[in-house]
């Protein structure tokens, strides 16, 4: 036992000091969070959980308790950027691969399979375990999550995005890995019209999210963009559906009555979803229309820079990747005080080891949800890098 524990003690002291690169704001808080994602990493195969926990709940004493312990392909995008800027390309790669295996041989032609057990399991049927009382009496407890049977179309693009940052590290692609991004990108060219659960994995039925969307247009694009890597690149029907997409967001996704890009197409209630257009390059942050939707989102769905999932949320806790995209759009617009205001605001909310969960209590400002969540940590990277980069384009701005 000793043994084992020094062995342990010596492999996380020498993985820290080979992923040590990172020097920009709030570098202490961003390697604590790679250590997080390198935690949740499940070695044998790559597999990145979404947390290590299940059914620990988003509402004290509410039903809202989900197991997280699986791998999501919705989590790919931001988390290759995120290990990319904590110098961890290797684990990053490891994760694609992990993916592409997965996923690369569906079982249903009709969707692509959106989560995945840590050696590639596919089904994750869900149960309840009505003998146990749950975290301070919230029930049910689940093991195994619904959710994998929901057709999600943004994966489409997180899996694209992925290979995108990560073009440099893969060099050239197996026959897999490359035929099964392809498929990736002609199933968005075919399927982008059609509604879908989104990117919150509703059980109320599908929409035309405007997430959705975005994630279409993201896999489209990354797809033409890796067209050289690909097998049967269909680069021309790409093109032709990648500008339908834009047009369909930039007509159907604006509302005139909010002010704003909201949540699904014809809806007036706002999403904090979309604060993802401007960090995955649709559109400028500070364009006048996206801006406009950054004010939006920071005036409703904020409580003192704690940033609630969609108008109407009530009493649900605030969800801290949003509150952390806020602070990232806020720095791709220029506003470098601001998004550090608000990043400072939420991260001061983690533990006394630096760990986040999935949301913050409004009212008691406790963390709630699944813990350590692996996107939270994703988002803190991502809004530090990005708040960094506003501030040394500020300092030292690009001769004219």
């Amino acid at each position: 036992l000793v043994q084992a524990l020094e062995a342990t003690v010596a492999g996380w002291v020498s993985w820290v000091n080979e992923h040590t690169a990172y020097e920009g704001v709030d570098a202490g808080a961003v390697g604590r969070s790679a250590i997080v994602l390198q935690g949740l990493t499940y070695q044998p195969t790559g597999a990145i959980l979404a947390a290590a926990t299940t059914s620990l709940p988003a509402r004290i004493g509410g039903s809202d308790n989900w197991d997280y312990r699986y791998a999501w392909l919705r989590d790919l995008s931001l988390t290759t950027q995120a290990l990319w800027i904590a110098a961890c390309p290797h684990e990053a790669a490891r994760f694609l691969r992990f993916i592409a295996d997965a996923a690369g041989r569906p079982a249903d032609d009709d969707r692509v399979q959106i989560m995945f057990g840590v050696q590639g399991e596919r089904d994750l049927s869900e149960h309840e375990l009505e003998h146990l009382a749950g975290f301070r009496d919230s029930r049910p407890v689940r093991v195994g999550n619904a959710a994998w049977s929901q057709e999600q179309l943004d994966v489409l693009g997180e899996v694209l995005e992925g290979a995108w940052v990560l073009r440099d590290q893969l060099g050239e692609l197996d026959d897999l890995t490359a035929e099964f991004l392809a498929d990736l990108a002609d199933r968005a060219a075919r399927d982008w019209r059609k509604p879908d659960a989104g990117i919150w994995e509703g059980r109320e039925g599908d929409r035309d999210y405007l997430s959705s969307k975005l994630l279409c247009w993201v896999a489209l694009d990354r797809g033409i963009r890796l067209a050289p890597k690909l097998r049967d690149a269909h680069t021309d029907a790409w093109a032709e559906a990648r500008d339908a997409v834009r047009t369909a967001i930039c007509d159907d996704g604006w509302s005139d009555r909010a002010g704003a890009y909201t949540g699904a197409f014809g809806s007036d209630h706002l999403d904090a979803s979309v604060l993802l257009m401007p960090i995955l390059g649709f559109v400028d942050a500070a364009d006048e229309r996206m801006l406009a939707t950054i004010d939006a989102v920071e005036r409703e769905l904020a409580r003192d820079g704690l940033v609630q999932r969609w108008t109407g949320a009530g009493d649900e806790g605030a969800f801290i990747a949003c509150s952390y995209w806020l602070a990232h759009c806020r720095a791709l617009a220029g506003q470098v005080g601001r998004a550090r205001d608000l990043f400072d605001d939420v991260s001061a909310h983690a533990n006394d080891v630096g760990l986040l969960s999935e949301e913050i209590d409004i009212t008691s400002r406790e963390l709630i949800g699944n813990f350590p969540q692996g996107l939270s940590h994703i988002a803190l990277i991502n809004a530090a890098w990005a708040i960094d980069q506003a501030d040394r384009a500020a300092r030292c701005p690009r001769s004219a």
